[in-house]
């Protein structure tokens, strides 16, 4: 028999009852049903019940096993009593009843609990991580995280692509968040960065001739953490496709992503045909471009029956054309209480309050709006926004650039707060058309409203002659849930053209061949046209797993502060490091 196990303890079944079985792992639970104890003995493959009564010569050692203790233990397989299986495991019609035990590994007093899943302080979580991987949820997590990045692998394989590994060392991106810098000892003075992304060698990869690449590539961003978003690192299905347009990348990763979320849905629908959705579409009708399309709240403009109405503020504001006044339906939202809970949860978001009318028995419209307004024109409201006797309309007006964050954070809230949102199923969606261009308020200029290298639709001939703001990228998102889980484009590999897009941003071609000399210079050899797009690996794990929080789908996390509490980075060097990297600490004055 092997040293330390004949079965993992997700093995032993009905079959092997009667047989002599030799089981290690991790003393679960340990329950005292009347001198006999109960050891749920826990590895990566399950739990076995295993038990062991006072007439037995290792009894006095088992009394002195406690939580988490590693444990070998060598016994007779039989039939749990009638009455006392449990179908929630595997191994739940037998136990191992013990008749030799060995201590692998003491455990000292344990700073939290591993049984059970209740909450735990973050910061003991992430110092003591070991003990926390060892917990059912995290551990399943994980797990999972494994087979989704395998089934992504497989199905990249089966369309075609190859996957390459792009350097970890490279230059120093001007573009995008801050770059995490590594000091280089044998040039003093200069520094590597660690990849935001591998964008610009994903596409020297299509100019040397290579047709289809991905990759599970690392990138690092120092940029502030949030729940959605780990500090220093983050993985991503990164892929690009030479000679493709839009249509072409749609068509080969939206069965890999459908795919992928099939094989971890636990049953759940998942969209079967995306509906594709421009960026402005998008804004208007949920106030975000990472709609949550479970939510089935859509908003209209319904300025028209506010403009010349006796509700001043409104018809004040529509004076002005760029203004407009958007309707929010809330439907079963029509009682004054909700009303004014969603009016003071409005000022709570920094608002003046959040305008409403309510509809009761017989059509009446009620509220302050209503009452203003008049009958007419609150029928009007209901009719276009589909409503009913009990339900309400909430209102967001003044310039919608302004407001429509606002009025998307509404959307969701009535969502949530009238449960109207399926939870149970995974709404995917492309978002398209999104613009080249966006005026930078603060530095009152033209820039990038996106990623600077995507094709403008209309190419060089809509860079000469339309105004900037209006021209739309080959870009896309696909969004799920209200998350974006992948970004990308069609790539601008015309270097006469990417000049031209980098001077409307301020930008001279000195600037480009300087900060993008490897893709420039590559550009002049022959580039085919190409384009890809990256999916967060984090974020789709974290859907699949129903968490909101990539922590919870992680190995070994950073906390809110970028601390790695377990290894204790970042950390100091010693001076002897520094010298050698030629480096002196500027330390801010306390």
């Amino acid at each position: 028999m092997h040293r330390y196990r004949s079965h993992t303890c997700a093995a032993l079944t009905e079959g092997d009852i009667g047989k002599e079985a030799r089981l290690s792992g991790w003393c679960h639970r340990i329950r005292d049903h009347g001198g006999v104890l109960f050891i749920d003995l826990r590895d990566h493959y399950g739990m076995t019940q295993c038990v062991i009564d006072p007439d037995s010569k290792a009894f006095k050692l088992a009394e002195t096993l406690r939580a988490e203790w590693v444990v070998k233990f060598d016994g007779k397989v039989r039939r749990r009593p009638e009455g006392t299986d449990n179908p929630e495991l595997p191994t739940g019609k037998i136990e191992l009843f013990i008749a030799d035990i060995e201590v692998l590994g003491e455990a000292g007093e344990l700073p939290m609990p591993v049984f059970g899943d209740q909450e735990y302080p973050e910061e003991i979580r992430l110092k003591y991580r070991f003990l926390d991987l060892r917990r059912e949820k995290l551990h399943q997590n994980i797990m999972t995280r494994g087979a989704v990045v395998d089934s992504m692998r497989a199905r990249m394989k089966k369309a075609g692509f190859f996957e390459f590994q792009t350097p970890i060392l490279t230059a120093s991106s001007p573009e995008g968040a801050r770059d995490f810098l590594v000091p280089s000892r044998i040039h003093p003075g200069k520094f590597y960065a660690l990849p935001q992304a591998p964008q610009q060698y994903k596409q020297l990869l299509m100019m040397s001739g290579f047709d289809r690449y991905f990759q599970i590539a690392p990138c690092f961003r120092d940029e502030d953490p949030r729940a959605d978003r780990l500090p220093g690192e983050f993985y991503q299905l990164d892929l690009e496709m030479s000679f493709v347009e839009q249509e072409d990348v749609f068509a080969a990763m939206e069965p890999v992503i459908t795919g992928v979320f099939e094989d971890f849905a636990n049953g759940k629908p998942v969209t079967k045909k995306w509906p594709r959705i421009p960026f402005a579409e998008s804004l208007r009708k949920y106030g975000t471009d990472k709609p949550d399309l479970r939510n089935p709240l859509v908003m209209q403009d319904v300025s028209e029956h506010f403009r010349g109405s006796g509700f001043k503020v409104f018809a004040r504001m529509l004076e002005d054309k760029t203004n407009q006044v958007w309707g929010i339906p809330a439907p079963g939202g029509g009682s004054r209480a909700f009303c004014d809970r969603m009016n003071s949860w409005a000022q709570g978001e920094g608002q003046p309050g959040l305008g409403y009318i309510m509809w009761r028995e017989g059509g009446e419209g009620a509220g302050p709006l209503a009452n203003n307004i008049g009958p007419e024109r609150t029928a009007a409201i209901r009719a276009q926004l589909g409503l009913k006797d009990g339900d309400a309309a909430f209102f967001v007006a003044g310039d919608p650039q302004k407001f429509w964050k606002f009025a998307g954070l509404a959307r969701t809230m009535l969502g949530e707060e009238l449960k109207l949102i399926d939870k149970d199923r995974f709404e995917l969606a492309w978002i398209v058309d999104f613009p080249m261009y966006e005026y930078n308020e603060e530095d009152k200029k033209v820039d990038f409203s996106h990623n600077p290298f995507s094709m403008p639709q209309g190419g060089m001939d809509a860079l000469q002659t339309q105004d900037p703001l209006t021209i739309k990228a080959f870009q896309y998102d696909i969004a799920c849930n209200g998350y974006e889980i992948a970004s990308g484009g069609i790539r601008n590999h015309k270097p006469a053209a990417m000049v031209k897009a980098f001077e409307i941003a301020g930008y001279g071609e000195e600037t480009v061949v300087e900060r993008f000399g490897g893709m420039y210079r590559a550009f002049q050899y022959g580039a085919p046209p190409h384009g890809g797009m990256a999916a967060g690996v984090d974020r789709i794990v974290m859907l699949l797993c129903g968490t909101n929080n990539l922590r919870e789908i992680s190995l070994f996390p950073m906390n809110q502060r970028a601390e790695d509490l377990l290894m204790g980075a970042p950390s100091e060097v010693t001076p002897k490091q520094l010298r050698e990297l030629h480096i002196r600490l500027n330390l801010p004055q306390n």
